[in-house]
């Protein structure tokens, strides 16, 4: 159970209401105690066919009160019998069945103020779950999800967060009141018959092994089944954004038989998962009414053959035993229901627990401007330490401020990869990054990012309007800021013609854009944020000539005054660069401007020629 704690660390921020829950759990199971059929073994007294009994018990006089089972049971016999004697024994029916009614009242009216107060507590818990799973997807490194399923991620924050809450979070009020249930009558019971209640305390441990060891097994099972349904939702998000692909090769019936291959997995993982669910319920009431047999033969042993127990008293026994019943099987459920929310929560805490390695230092020195140059200092970088070669292997390179740097080369030279250093969403494994003679990795992070603006090859917008896609992530903008961005982007004149302007919804992903226009979009989104630095990497490869001419000139619009780092495939497009970088294997073979390398007839000299050829 040291997982389920673990959620409940959660819980600390609502202590108010946990207090309050306890208190009106306490008063509930209290007044648990006084329903009808605990007052059958008393109920004898007064249904009594023998007068002169009820007056034999009237004249005895009233027993001197104390805690032991004799006397508690002997000054309700009392009141019971006085009461038959000078009012009738309907009279004394009719108050009983009132405390009866009256406590059954109040039982069920605290049961519903202790679900009252753990409302907040359940819910509360998962909101926060779910804040702060949502946070740590935004702070880890790219490098993270480059390694796991995005549908595995997102089967993680949804389908495993809503398991912890009904699971788990749902079995909170049974975690806690049944416990509370179980001691209060087992200590009821040790006083009316220490004896039996040993022997029960001996055989419940049996049950609860039994119980155990089928809970674990079910955890197991959750674990399988969680893990095939990450594996569906990656399915179902690459079947929705491959269809174009899937209908043109006429993949359908393939990538069908493939989801029902692994549909099918994961319904004979439910499955067993819900027969050992279902297995719980009626095993823990077999194994307790089997324990309930043993305590009544030797229960009645001590009643018919030695005398040790008056025959009332081991109906009063037998009734809080049968009582002990309901929570027990309830805790078991709730004990079921928590095994398979932990497998949840073990796959929630992999990615809470996982390692940020990109984050401020200690003592992150601050950086309001960009003023001088950029330098890679002998970096090199592989994506895993252990791993055996580098993408980048012991670059330098200098970007003045002001200057526009191209890098050019084959597709996995390490041209993306150099630039995406640049904002830190990667670290070099050896080497530095400076910004202005300060390290970037001893500066903050959102400094650093401050200073740049980013265009890439696969525009990057969200499902809302042109507005908030421009205007996203600066704060405090005004329509006309934003209008301006659009008209420097070449954007304002086809956002016009749109049926709501810059207030219409473009779609998921920009869907409902050409590819021109998306890139225009994302080109007025860098504009607006007006940065010192700007990364264009391959921002105008995916387009027509058309759009590229227009996507073109907005960048230079962009570039103007700027300093650039642009990745490019179309040599074309980076004629004017300050310096041209070739790459080819995570190192730079060339560098100088589009007239040297040309005059060197090397490498660059070649790509030039095969794309004039072209």
């Amino acid at each position: 159970m040291k997982k389920f704690f673990g959620v409940l660390h959660y819980v600390k921020g609502y202590w108010r209401f946990a207090i309050w829950n306890i208190i009106f759990n306490i008063l509930s199971v209290l007044f648990s105690l006084f329903s009808f059929a605990m007052l059958i073994p008393f109920l004898k007294i007064l249904f009594s066919d023998n007068p002169a009994e009820l007056e034999g018990i009237v004249r005895s006089g009233e027993p001197v009160f104390g805690f032991s089972t004799d006397k508690i049971v002997a000054t309700i016999n009392y009141f019971l019998a006085k009461g038959a004697v000078d009012y009738g024994k309907i009279n004394v029916l009719f108050w009983i069945c009132i405390f009866v009614i009256v406590t059954i009242f109040l039982k069920n009216l605290f049961r519903y103020f202790a679900m009252f107060f753990l409302a907040p507590i359940r819910n509360g818990v998962i909101r926060d779950l779910r804040n702060k799973l949502f946070d740590k997807t935004l702070n880890l490194p790219l490098s993270y999800y480059s390694e796991e399923r995005k549908g595995d991620i997102m089967s993680r924050m949804t389908a495993d967060v809503q398991e912890i809450e009904w699971s788990i979070m749902q079995s909170l009020e049974m975690i806690f009141r049944e416990p509370l249930t179980i001691a209060i009558y087992m200590i009821l019971m040790l006083v009316v018959s220490a004896k039996l209640t040993i022997i029960a305390l001996v055989l419940l441990p049996v049950t609860a092994l039994l119980i155990g060891s089928i809970g674990k097994s079910l955890k197991r099972s959750a674990s399988s089944g969680k893990a095939k349904m990450g594996i569906l939702l990656s399915m179902m998000e690459e079947t929705l954004g491959g269809l174009r692909i899937i209908k043109g090769f006429n993949a359908e019936k393939n990538v069908s038989g493939k989801f029902q291959k692994e549909n099918q997995l994961y319904t004979n993982i439910s499955i067993k998962m819900y027969r050992k669910v279902d297995l719980a319920s009626p095993l823990s009431e077999f194994l307790g009414v089997s324990v309930l047999v043993v305590i009544l033969f030797l229960g009645g042993e001590m009643v018919l053959s030695n005398k040790s127990m008056d025959g009332a008293l081991l109906i009063f026994y037998l009734v809080m035993f049968y009582q002990l019943l309901t929570p027990a099987k309830s805790f078991t459920t709730a004990y079921y229901s928590v095994q398979k929310g932990l497998a949840s929560s073990e796959r929630i805490d992999s990615i809470l627990n996982a390692e940020i390695k990109i984050q401020d230092a200690s003592d992150p020195k601050s950086i309001s401007k960009f003023e001088k140059e950029i330098e890679y200092r002998n970096v090199s970088f592989a994506y895993r330490e252990a791993e055996l070669g580098w993408v980048l292997k012991n670059i330098n390179l200098k970007i003045e401020k002001g200057k526009t740097i191209a890098l050019v080369g084959q597709s996995g030279s390490g041209k993306t990869t150099l630039a995406d250093m640049l904002p830190r969403f990667y670290d070099p494994t050896e080497g530095e990054i400076l910004i202005d003679g300060t390290v970037i990795k001893d500066a903050k992070i959102k400094d650093v990012r401050s200073l740049m603006g980013i265009v890439t090859q696969e525009s990057i917008l969200f499902n809302d309007t042109v507005y908030n896609n421009i205007a996203f992530g600066i704060e405090n903008v005004t329509e006309q800021q934003v209008i301006e961005a659009a008209k420097i982007a070449n954007a304002h004149e086809f956002i016009s013609q749109m049926p709501e302007a810059y207030q219409t919804n473009i779609g998921d992903r920009g869907s409902k854009l050409s590819g021109g226009q998306r890139q225009r979009i994302s080109i007025a989104r860098a504009v607006l944020k007006n940065p010192p630095v700007l990364i264009l990497d391959e921002a105008t490869s995916a387009l027509d000539t058309e759009s590229e001419r227009l996507v073109q000139d907005a960048l230079n619009k962009l570039m103007k005054n700027r300093t650039s780092l642009v990745i490019a495939h179309r040599l074309s497009t980076i004629q004017h660069a300050d310096e041209i970088i070739v790459m080819q294997k995570g190192e730079i073979i060339e560098r100088g401007t589009h007239t040297t390398l040309l005059a060197q007839n090397g490498t660059y000299r070649k790509l030039n020629d095969m794309q004039s050829f072209v």
